[in-house]
Protein backbone atom coordinates (compact mmCIF):
# COMPACT_ATOMS: atom_id res chain seq x y z
CA UNK A 1 0.00 0.00 0.00
CA UNK A 2 0.88 3.61 -0.93
CA UNK A 3 0.31 6.57 1.69
CA UNK A 4 -0.80 9.72 0.07
CA UNK A 5 2.36 11.40 0.37
CA UNK A 6 3.50 8.86 -1.83
CA UNK A 7 1.33 9.37 -4.27
CA UNK A 8 1.66 12.94 -4.70
CA UNK A 9 5.16 12.39 -5.53
CA UNK A 10 4.83 9.52 -8.03
CA UNK A 11 2.33 12.09 -9.75
CA UNK A 12 4.87 15.44 -9.00
CA UNK A 13 7.41 13.54 -11.07
CA UNK A 14 4.96 12.23 -13.90
CA UNK A 15 3.75 15.73 -14.22
CA UNK A 16 7.39 17.36 -15.18
CA UNK A 17 7.12 14.89 -18.35
CA UNK A 18 3.72 16.16 -19.77
CA UNK A 19 4.31 17.91 -23.20
CA UNK A 20 8.02 17.38 -22.98
CA UNK A 21 9.83 18.31 -26.03
CA UNK A 22 6.81 19.29 -27.96
CA UNK A 23 6.56 22.65 -29.58
CA UNK A 24 6.02 25.69 -30.03
CA UNK A 25 7.04 26.34 -26.56
CA UNK A 26 4.99 29.57 -26.41
CA UNK A 27 1.58 26.82 -26.29
CA UNK A 28 3.36 24.56 -23.58
CA UNK A 29 5.25 27.06 -21.62
CA UNK A 30 2.07 28.98 -19.59
CA UNK A 31 0.63 24.75 -19.81
CA UNK A 32 4.12 24.08 -17.51
CA UNK A 33 3.83 27.44 -15.63
CA UNK A 34 -0.09 26.18 -13.96
CA UNK A 35 1.10 22.32 -13.78
CA UNK A 36 4.03 23.42 -11.73
CA UNK A 37 2.05 25.83 -9.41
CA UNK A 38 1.67 22.89 -7.27
CA UNK A 39 -1.23 22.36 -4.97
CA UNK A 40 -2.75 19.76 -3.17
CA UNK A 41 -2.99 17.07 -6.05
CA UNK A 42 -6.32 15.68 -4.53
CA UNK A 43 -7.40 13.97 -7.99
CA UNK A 44 -4.27 12.16 -9.04
CA UNK A 45 -3.77 10.88 -5.44
CA UNK A 46 -6.91 9.97 -4.97
CA UNK A 47 -7.14 7.67 -8.48
CA UNK A 48 -3.30 6.31 -6.98
CA UNK A 49 -5.36 5.56 -3.61
CA UNK A 50 -8.47 4.04 -5.72
CA UNK A 51 -6.41 1.86 -7.36
CA UNK A 52 -4.43 0.83 -4.21
CA UNK A 53 -7.62 -0.09 -2.48
CA UNK A 54 -7.59 -3.36 -4.95
CA UNK A 55 -4.27 -3.74 -6.56
CA UNK A 56 -1.17 -3.46 -5.14
CA UNK A 57 0.00 -2.20 -8.58
CA UNK A 58 -0.98 1.31 -9.42
CA UNK A 59 1.29 1.39 -12.38
CA UNK A 60 -0.93 0.75 -14.89
CA UNK A 61 -3.02 3.59 -12.80
CA UNK A 62 0.10 6.44 -13.61
CA UNK A 63 -1.08 7.93 -16.37
CA UNK A 64 -4.47 7.96 -16.33
CA UNK A 65 -4.29 10.00 -12.64
CA UNK A 66 -1.52 12.43 -14.53
CA UNK A 67 -4.38 13.05 -16.89
CA UNK A 68 -7.16 14.12 -15.27
CA UNK A 69 -5.00 16.40 -13.38
CA UNK A 70 -4.30 17.84 -16.57
CA UNK A 71 -7.52 17.81 -17.62
CA UNK A 72 -8.32 19.35 -14.40
CA UNK A 73 -6.11 22.26 -14.35
CA UNK A 74 -7.16 22.69 -18.05
CA UNK A 75 -10.52 23.82 -16.50
CA UNK A 76 -9.53 25.79 -14.63
CA UNK A 77 -7.49 28.28 -17.12
CA UNK A 78 -10.34 28.25 -18.77
CA UNK A 79 -12.64 29.42 -15.93
CA UNK A 80 -10.10 32.31 -14.67
CA UNK A 81 -10.67 33.58 -18.06
CA UNK A 82 -14.29 33.88 -18.05
CA UNK A 83 -14.40 34.68 -14.33
CA UNK A 84 -11.46 37.63 -15.33
CA UNK A 85 -9.84 35.82 -12.03
CA UNK A 86 -6.27 37.48 -11.81
CA UNK A 87 -4.87 34.91 -8.88
CA UNK A 88 -4.76 31.14 -8.81
CA UNK A 89 -3.01 29.07 -5.88
CA UNK A 90 -1.35 32.83 -4.78
CA UNK A 91 0.06 33.68 -8.25
CA UNK A 92 -0.84 35.10 -11.83
CA UNK A 93 -3.15 33.20 -13.98
CA UNK A 94 -2.64 32.44 -17.22
CA UNK A 95 -4.73 34.69 -19.05
CA UNK A 96 -2.63 37.90 -16.46
CA UNK A 97 0.69 36.64 -17.99
CA UNK A 98 -0.14 35.98 -21.43
CA UNK A 99 -3.29 37.02 -22.64
CA UNK A 100 -6.33 35.38 -23.44
CA UNK A 101 -5.34 33.91 -26.98
CA UNK A 102 -2.89 32.09 -25.45
CA UNK A 103 -4.22 31.11 -22.37
CA UNK A 104 -7.46 30.01 -24.32
CA UNK A 105 -5.31 28.08 -26.72
CA UNK A 106 -2.63 26.19 -24.18
CA UNK A 107 -6.09 25.13 -22.57
CA UNK A 108 -7.19 23.40 -25.28
CA UNK A 109 -4.08 21.74 -26.05
CA UNK A 110 -3.99 20.63 -22.04
CA UNK A 111 -7.73 19.19 -22.56
CA UNK A 112 -6.34 16.72 -25.27
CA UNK A 113 -2.51 15.71 -23.37
CA UNK A 114 -5.36 14.56 -20.69
CA UNK A 115 -7.26 12.38 -23.10
CA UNK A 116 -3.31 11.43 -24.70
CA UNK A 117 -2.73 10.29 -20.78
CA UNK A 118 -6.11 8.97 -20.53
CA UNK A 119 -5.74 6.47 -23.91
CA UNK A 120 -2.39 4.62 -21.87
CA UNK A 121 -5.02 2.52 -19.67
CA UNK A 122 -4.40 -0.71 -20.24
CA UNK A 123 -6.75 -2.20 -22.84
CA UNK A 124 -8.63 -4.25 -20.39
CA UNK A 125 -10.45 -1.29 -18.57
CA UNK A 126 -9.99 1.47 -22.21
CA UNK A 127 -13.56 1.41 -22.69
CA UNK A 128 -15.26 1.66 -19.68
CA UNK A 129 -12.26 4.64 -18.41
CA UNK A 130 -12.96 6.31 -21.52
CA UNK A 131 -16.90 6.32 -20.98
CA UNK A 132 -16.44 7.48 -17.79
CA UNK A 133 -13.94 10.38 -18.40
CA UNK A 134 -15.49 11.70 -21.60
CA UNK A 135 -19.13 11.74 -19.34
CA UNK A 136 -17.48 13.79 -16.98
CA UNK A 137 -16.05 15.63 -19.62
CA UNK A 138 -18.99 16.83 -21.04
CA UNK A 139 -20.88 17.25 -17.66
CA UNK A 140 -17.90 19.73 -16.48
CA UNK A 141 -18.82 21.65 -19.48
CA UNK A 142 -22.42 21.87 -18.51
CA UNK A 143 -21.66 22.71 -15.27
CA UNK A 144 -19.98 25.60 -16.24
CA UNK A 145 -22.48 26.87 -18.85
CA UNK A 146 -25.30 26.51 -15.51
CA UNK A 147 -23.02 28.64 -13.45
CA UNK A 148 -22.84 31.41 -16.71
CA UNK A 149 -26.88 30.83 -17.02
CA UNK A 150 -27.22 31.92 -13.01
CA UNK A 151 -25.32 35.16 -13.89
CA UNK A 152 -27.94 36.76 -15.72
CA UNK A 153 -30.97 35.07 -13.86
CA UNK A 154 -32.83 36.87 -10.79
CA UNK A 155 -32.79 33.97 -8.74
CA UNK A 156 -31.60 30.29 -8.29
CA UNK A 157 -33.14 27.37 -6.57
CA UNK A 158 -30.79 25.67 -3.95
CA UNK A 159 -31.46 22.38 -5.77
CA UNK A 160 -30.72 24.00 -8.98
CA UNK A 161 -27.42 25.39 -7.32
CA UNK A 162 -26.14 21.97 -5.81
CA UNK A 163 -26.87 20.56 -9.34
CA UNK A 164 -24.67 22.61 -10.94
CA UNK A 165 -21.58 22.42 -8.34
CA UNK A 166 -21.88 18.74 -8.74
CA UNK A 167 -21.30 18.75 -12.24
CA UNK A 168 -18.79 21.48 -12.68
CA UNK A 169 -16.81 20.36 -9.60
CA UNK A 170 -17.82 16.76 -7.61
CA UNK A 171 -18.34 14.96 -11.38
CA UNK A 172 -14.47 15.19 -11.88
CA UNK A 173 -13.46 13.95 -8.31
CA UNK A 174 -16.17 11.21 -8.09
CA UNK A 175 -14.73 10.21 -11.56
CA UNK A 176 -11.10 10.25 -10.63
CA UNK A 177 -12.15 7.40 -7.41
CA UNK A 178 -14.34 5.46 -9.90
CA UNK A 179 -11.46 5.07 -12.64
CA UNK A 180 -8.86 4.70 -9.93
CA UNK A 181 -11.24 1.43 -8.55
CA UNK A 182 -11.50 0.46 -12.23
CA UNK A 183 -7.62 0.64 -13.21
CA UNK A 184 -6.72 -1.62 -9.91
CA UNK A 185 -9.69 -4.21 -11.51
CA UNK A 186 -12.53 -3.34 -8.83
CA UNK A 187 -15.65 -4.31 -9.94
CA UNK A 188 -18.66 -1.53 -11.54
CA UNK A 189 -20.51 -2.06 -8.00
CA UNK A 190 -17.32 -1.12 -6.29
CA UNK A 191 -16.30 1.40 -8.61
CA UNK A 192 -19.79 3.16 -8.44
CA UNK A 193 -19.16 3.15 -4.67
CA UNK A 194 -15.93 5.19 -4.87
CA UNK A 195 -17.68 7.33 -7.24
CA UNK A 196 -20.31 8.22 -4.76
CA UNK A 197 -17.46 9.13 -2.37
CA UNK A 198 -15.89 11.30 -4.78
CA UNK A 199 -19.86 12.76 -5.81
CA UNK A 200 -20.28 13.87 -2.17
CA UNK A 201 -16.97 14.12 -0.98
CA UNK A 202 -16.66 17.38 -4.04
CA UNK A 203 -19.79 18.71 -3.40
CA UNK A 204 -18.79 19.31 0.35
CA UNK A 205 -15.56 20.67 -1.54
CA UNK A 206 -17.23 23.33 -3.48
CA UNK A 207 -19.36 24.26 -0.48
CA UNK A 208 -16.36 25.04 1.69
CA UNK A 209 -15.44 26.94 -1.52
CA UNK A 210 -18.17 29.21 -1.15
CA UNK A 211 -17.27 29.92 2.19
CA UNK A 212 -13.32 30.23 2.34
CA UNK A 213 -14.32 32.83 -0.72
CA UNK A 214 -16.09 34.89 2.03
CA UNK A 215 -14.53 34.07 5.25
CA UNK A 216 -11.32 32.27 4.68
CA UNK A 217 -7.72 33.85 4.38
CA UNK A 218 -6.25 35.07 0.72
CA UNK A 219 -2.42 34.06 1.41
CA UNK A 220 -4.05 30.51 2.46
CA UNK A 221 -6.92 30.44 0.04
CA UNK A 222 -4.58 30.88 -3.02
CA UNK A 223 -7.39 33.30 -4.62
CA UNK A 224 -9.05 36.90 -4.09
CA UNK A 225 -11.10 37.00 -1.03
CA UNK A 226 -14.92 38.29 -1.56
CA UNK A 227 -14.33 37.67 -5.45
CA UNK A 228 -18.17 36.35 -5.50
CA UNK A 229 -19.74 38.86 -3.59
CA UNK A 230 -18.67 41.76 -5.79
CA UNK A 231 -19.55 39.58 -8.94
CA UNK A 232 -22.91 38.55 -7.20
CA UNK A 233 -22.49 35.05 -7.69
CA UNK A 234 -24.72 33.29 -7.12
CA UNK A 235 -23.55 30.61 -4.26
CA UNK A 236 -25.11 28.36 -2.37
CA UNK A 237 -24.28 31.48 1.21
CA UNK A 238 -26.31 34.16 -1.27
CA UNK A 239 -29.07 31.97 -2.20
CA UNK A 240 -29.35 30.91 1.53
CA UNK A 241 -29.54 34.43 2.78
CA UNK A 242 -32.06 35.35 0.10
CA UNK A 243 -34.12 32.70 1.59
CA UNK A 244 -34.06 33.45 5.27
CA UNK A 245 -33.43 37.43 4.70
CA UNK A 246 -36.09 39.80 6.18
CA UNK A 247 -37.59 41.86 4.13
CA UNK A 248 -35.43 44.62 5.31
CA UNK A 249 -32.05 42.55 5.07
CA UNK A 250 -33.39 41.39 1.27
CA UNK A 251 -33.61 44.60 0.24
CA UNK A 252 -30.26 45.71 1.28
CA UNK A 253 -28.71 42.77 -0.44
CA UNK A 254 -31.31 43.82 -3.50
CA UNK A 255 -29.46 46.98 -3.46
CA UNK A 256 -26.20 45.70 -3.42
CA UNK A 257 -26.84 43.15 -6.31
CA UNK A 258 -28.26 46.14 -8.32
CA UNK A 259 -25.66 48.64 -7.96
CA UNK A 260 -23.30 49.18 -11.19
CA UNK A 261 -20.52 51.27 -9.19
CA UNK A 262 -20.12 51.02 -5.58
CA UNK A 263 -16.87 50.71 -3.63
CA UNK A 264 -15.96 46.84 -3.80
CA UNK A 265 -14.56 46.65 -0.10
CA UNK A 266 -17.90 48.45 1.79
CA UNK A 267 -20.17 45.69 -0.60
CA UNK A 268 -18.36 42.60 0.72
CA UNK A 269 -18.72 44.35 4.48
CA UNK A 270 -22.42 45.14 4.08
CA UNK A 271 -23.44 41.37 2.25
CA UNK A 272 -21.16 39.56 5.18
CA UNK A 273 -22.82 41.67 7.84
CA UNK A 274 -26.12 40.24 6.59
CA UNK A 275 -24.84 36.95 6.37
CA UNK A 276 -23.64 36.85 10.29
CA UNK A 277 -26.93 37.94 11.17
CA UNK A 278 -28.48 34.73 9.70
CA UNK A 279 -25.78 32.49 10.46
CA UNK A 280 -25.13 31.58 6.90
CA UNK A 281 -21.71 30.55 7.53
CA UNK A 282 -22.96 27.53 10.29
CA UNK A 283 -26.13 26.85 7.90
CA UNK A 284 -23.41 26.38 4.91
CA UNK A 285 -21.28 24.28 7.06
CA UNK A 286 -23.94 21.95 8.63
CA UNK A 287 -24.40 21.20 4.08
CA UNK A 288 -20.85 20.54 3.94
CA UNK A 289 -20.96 17.95 7.07
CA UNK A 290 -23.84 16.18 5.82
CA UNK A 291 -22.14 15.58 2.28
CA UNK A 292 -18.69 14.43 4.04
CA UNK A 293 -21.00 12.24 6.36
CA UNK A 294 -22.22 10.53 2.89
CA UNK A 295 -19.11 10.38 1.52
CA UNK A 296 -18.26 8.43 4.44
CA UNK A 297 -20.90 6.19 4.57
CA UNK A 298 -20.39 4.93 0.96
CA UNK A 299 -16.76 4.48 1.81
CA UNK A 300 -17.53 2.01 4.71
CA UNK A 301 -19.67 -0.13 1.74
CA UNK A 302 -16.74 -0.58 -0.68
CA UNK A 303 -16.00 -4.53 0.00
CA UNK A 304 -12.55 -4.68 1.51
CA UNK A 305 -10.94 -4.36 4.08
CA UNK A 306 -10.75 -0.88 6.25
CA UNK A 307 -6.81 -0.97 6.19
CA UNK A 308 -6.71 -0.55 2.85
CA UNK A 309 -8.92 2.40 2.64
CA UNK A 310 -7.11 4.31 5.71
CA UNK A 311 -5.17 6.26 2.93
CA UNK A 312 -7.88 7.50 1.35
CA UNK A 313 -10.09 8.00 4.75
CA UNK A 314 -6.84 10.39 5.04
CA UNK A 315 -7.68 12.20 2.07
CA UNK A 316 -10.87 12.79 2.81
CA UNK A 317 -10.14 13.95 6.82
CA UNK A 318 -7.73 16.57 5.22
CA UNK A 319 -10.38 18.05 3.04
CA UNK A 320 -12.48 18.49 5.79
CA UNK A 321 -9.94 20.60 7.82
CA UNK A 322 -9.98 23.54 5.40
CA UNK A 323 -9.51 26.33 7.25
CA UNK A 324 -12.65 28.86 7.07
Amino acid sequence: MITAEEARAIVEKSLVNVAQGRKPIELYEPAKYILGLGGKRIRPVVTLLSCNIFSENIENAVNPAVGLEVFHNYTLVHDDIMDNALLRRGKDTIHALWGNNTAILSGDAMSILAYDLMLQSPASVLSSVLKTFTQTALEVCEGQQYDMNFETLDSVREQDYLEMIKLKTSVLLAACMKIGALLGGASEVEAERLYQVGLNAGLAFQLQDDILDVYGNQALFGKEIGKDIIANKKTFLLIKAKELANAQQLAIIENWVQKKDFNPEEKVKAIVAIYDQLRIKEITKAEVENYFALADKYLNKVAVQDDRKTELRKVLDSLKERNY
